[in-house]
């Protein structure tokens, strides 16, 4: 008679050898996965293009003029679409932003692939712009808002329409804790108490203005404006210079009208 064969649940030596191969699979699929997402350094950028040619622009002539007008300071970042990554756990995968336009300061102004909240010793944008478009206009004024008063803690917060039929443009301050609207000045302007600066619509642009209320130029601006003093400088020396040979004309007419008369002129 034929022994009755044993029935067990314990695995073969082969399905054992398979499980842990497939663990292992696991284990290195999930480690290169974190591996991806955690790089605390050195990491790019990763922003659309912006939408129109109006929204390049812009954002190119809010950092042109910027630059230009403390291109003697040595304290600050200015940046344009530019991801800012802010994940507590240091990944390139979950929590980030891109404004459009940014300015962080009391930090070093040296190039960045991106904004790495962890390598900046925690710091934020001191002010951000977002300039509205028909896509984004409603995360703008809600969820960037939000997200830029609680958890950036940004101290002062614009966005702007480049559109020429729009052209809207606010400005908030961080007040215990909620933004609250920069109120706005006789010209239209909103001060920004961080920059030191007024900004405003000028030219169905938003530019910048300083605080007695000059037009901060950009650098072609500048450069022609220079041209025109020079060349007005100079003009207004000719006019000087051609006024005195006249009156030196009309003195020597004088001096010889009067010496015909008998009259020594250096008596008088």
């Amino acid at each position: 008679m034929t022994p009755p064969v044993a029935i067990t649940n314990t695995p073969t030596v082969e399905a054992s050898s398979k499980d842990r191969v497939s663990d292992e699979h696991v284990l290195i699929d999930e480690l290169a996965e974190e591996s991806a997402a955690q790089l605390p350094s050195d990491l790019y950028s990763d922003e659309p293009p912006l939408e129109t040619t109006l929204h390049l622009r812009q954002m190119m002539l809010l950092l042109n003029c910027l630059d230009w007008i403390w291109k003697d300071r040595e304290d600050y970042f200015a940046a344009g679409n530019l991801t800012v990554y802010y994940s507590p756990r240091k990944r390139k995968d979950e929590d980030f932003r891109g404004p459009d336009f940014f300015v962080a300061l009391d930090t070093q102004p040296h190039p960045r692939k991106s904004w790495m909240v962890w390598e900046e010793d925690g710091k934020y944008p001191n002010v951000i712009v977002e300039l509205l478009s028909d896509s984004t206009a409603d995360v703008d004024r809600d969820l960037k808002k939000r997200l830029y008063a609680e958890t950036f803690r940004t101290p002062e917060y614009f966005w702007f329409d480049p559109d020429p039929e729009s052209l809207e443009f606010k400005g908030f301050a961080l007040v215990r804790g909620k933004y609250q609207p920069i109120d706005t000045t006789k010209e239209g302007w909103l001060w920004s108490e961080q920059l030191q600066l007024h900004l405003g619509v000028y030219d169905s642009q938003l530019r910048f203005f300083e605080p007695n209320g000059d037009l901060v130029p950009t650098p072609d601006e500048a450069a022609i404006l220079a041209v025109e003093k020079t060349v007005a400088a100079e003009e207004t020396a000719a006019t000087a210079e051609k006024a005195l040979i006249s009156e030196q004309q009309n003195s020597a007419k004088l001096a010889e009208k009067l010496r015909e008369l008998g009259i020594d002129p250096d008596t008088i």
